[in-house]
């Protein structure tokens, strides 16, 4: 479960609609840096911690890849999404998906699904992210476990971005095992001021249950 600093706000009125106030990856960049992360925090597949100002070897990772998105709006790369297609703008800049990881990190994930990887395999130190490239399989560690799900079924549920069948039984375990701890009950908070919506898997882990793929 992750541990940092975060700017608390109070909220009203919750909504787990489609978010439509941010529809600019970079306009949504700078409120992740500037208020969701303003004092730091620490990354997700590494547990690292890092201070307000978090250089350049930490970045935004989108936990549902936008590859994934791209295929399900059938453009032809990523640019000419941002260039047609306003609802990619809002998925893209969706804050509910981003997470600072590491840069090494976040290329080695790629887009690779979520899944268990055989051994303890470490390529980044004493990092707990474990990647197979053949099976073309990405295992973070346990205490982001449920994180991830709920970021993963929230872009499904929104936005329609197709979750295989075998993945989503492994992400509902991961939902189980791993629930909202404190701060990201407060993130959501957060995020709903920001872009106007909620995760409504962290405010209710158990609807996970109700999905269907």
């Amino acid at each position: 479960m992750l541990i940092a600093a975060i700017f608390l706000v109070s909220c009203n009125s919750p909504s787990s609609a489609e978010q439509s106030g941010i529809g600019d990856y970079y306009e949504a960049k700078k409120l992740f840096w500037g208020t969701l992360y303003a004092h730091g925090g620490e990354t997700l597949y590494c547990g690292e911690k890092f201070g307000s100002r978090h250089g350049k070897e930490i970045n935004v990772e989108h936990v549902m890849p936008m590859s994934w998105a791209m295929k399900k709006l059938n453009c032809k790369d990523r640019n000419s999404c941002r260039r047609n297609s306003q609802r990619f703008r809002y998925i893209e800049a969706d804050i509910h998906n981003f997470y600072p990881s590491r840069r090494d990190i976040n290329q080695a994930r790629s887009s690779f699904p979520f899944g268990m990887v055989r051994g303890e395999s470490r390529f980044f130190g004493k990092c707990d992210f474990e990647f197979d490239r053949k099976r073309r399989v990405i295992e973070p560690r346990a205490e982001v476990r449920g994180d991830i799900a709920r970021a993963m079924f929230y872009m499904y549920d929104r936005y329609g971005i197709m979750i295989h069948a075998r993945q989503a039984k492994m992400l509902k375990q991961w939902n189980r095992q791993d629930p909202p701890d404190p701060f990201e009950l407060k993130r959501n908070d957060v995020i709903e001021k920001l872009q106007g919506n909620r995760n409504r898997f962290i405010d209710k882990p158990s609807a996970v249950d109700r999905l269907r793929f």
